[in-house]
């Protein structure tokens, strides 16, 4: 039965990890994402789960790390300082292949920065967050509805794969209201053979680590691993397009800066500029097909981010550096404006600089 409410994002979130069949969830407090535990801290008892307020983040994604050990779904959350000391425990986990669920509202930075809204963390999160070889699924909301929706299938992706899922928001779409319809879901239920469950002498004791002192057994873990990445990259990429069907000018953007930017497009149609919008909802694997389709037609690329430019590197990436691609950004917490990005817009359109 699905059921229509009025939620800041980051309760949206935390309701659909319940939904999504998570009983087990560790965090500690930060701005601007303390509302998912607090949320959580009423609703776990209430289903028969545990929340566990950590005594650091380092705990809080090592507690992450034995629920998943022993089979069971489970998150922490935390904001960007928060996340960078969560770092060694997503190389754990990514090093023994655990299923986990974390969410980065992200706020401005580097140190501590400020509390208010960021997109900065774009390369922490999907270059792996963490020391060696490996990748997360990063999954980008754009609304209140998609902080649920990925969230359902960010549980589903981490168990599909073996590897960690991460919600990379910010503080706006953390903090903003909106309509959501929550759903009940029915979890898929995966097998967990290699699960910490106890023998009960009927079968040979399982064994989790990250730790291989064989040159040549770690090198296969990792050719194994991702060769299981390469996999999400083919399957997993998904993206929205807003009005590409004949767009002269393609922006790019994610979280909140989509939402600025499609104004803007919108806007620029009106004024007869073909323009259009592909918004990345997996930023990893990003849909790098998309960004090389449009390159066949787009004369220019504008990267909108929250960030001095950390996107757009895998935008140019994307179509292997064939058309011009020019950063529209604000930093330390300001949000793009409709106007900014409709200026850019048409600064590519006369052929100028951005």
């Amino acid at each position: 039965m699905a059921e229509t409410v009025l939620m800041k994002g980051n309760e949206a979130l935390a309701e659909a990890a319940i939904l999504a069949g998570c009983r087990h969830y560790f965090g500690y407090p930060i701005t601007p994402q303390t509302e998912i535990g607090a949320y959580l801290a009423k609703r776990m008892p209430q289903v028969g789960g545990v929340f566990l307020q950590a005594e650091s983040e380092i705990a809080a994604i090592h507690m992450v790390y034995g629920a998943s050990c022993a089979g069971k779904r489970a998150m922490t959350s935390s904001s960007s300082p928060g996340i960078s000391l969560k770092s060694e425990g997503l190389s754990y986990l990514a090093g023994s292949d655990l299923p986990a669920f974390v969410v980065n509202v992200q706020r401005a930075g580097p140190g501590l920065g400020g509390i208010q809204p960021a997109q900065a963390d774009y390369f922490q999160a999907t270059r792996g967050g963490g020391h060696g070889d490996f990748r997360n699924i990063v999954l980008a909301p754009a609304s209140v509805q998609e902080m649920a929706d990925l969230t359902i299938r960010g549980f589903e992706l981490a168990d599909r794969y073996s590897m960690t899922a991460m919600i990379l928001s910010d503080g706006t779409i953390g903090q903003m209201m909106e309509q959501v319809v929550l759903e009940s879901a029915t979890p898929t239920e995966y097998e967990k053979p290699w699960a910490l469950t106890g023998t009960r002498c009927e079968r040979e004791k399982n064994v989790i680590t990250s730790l291989y002192l064989a040159p040549a057994e770690l090198e296969q873990k990792n050719l194994s691993r991702f060769e299981r990445y390469q996999i999400v990259q083919r399957v997993e990429a998904t993206h929205e397009a807003y009005c590409m069907e004949d767009a002269d000018i393609c922006v790019v953007a994610y979280g909140i800066s989509a939402r600025v930017s499609k104004n803007a497009v919108a806007a620029a149609r009106a004024k007869g500029i073909r323009a259009g919008l592909i918004r990345p909802i997996t930023l990893w694997p990003f849909p790098t097909e998309a960004l090389k389709q449009a390159a066949g037609s787009v004369k220019h690329f504008l990267s909108v981010e929250m960030s001095m430019g950390q996107m757009i590197q895998d935008i140019e990436l994307a179509i292997r550096c064939t058309r011009p691609v020019s950063l529209v950004s604000r930093v330390g917490g300001i949000i793009p404006t409709p106007e900014q990005v409709l200026l850019a817009i048409e600064h590519a359109n006369k052929g100028e600089a951005v």
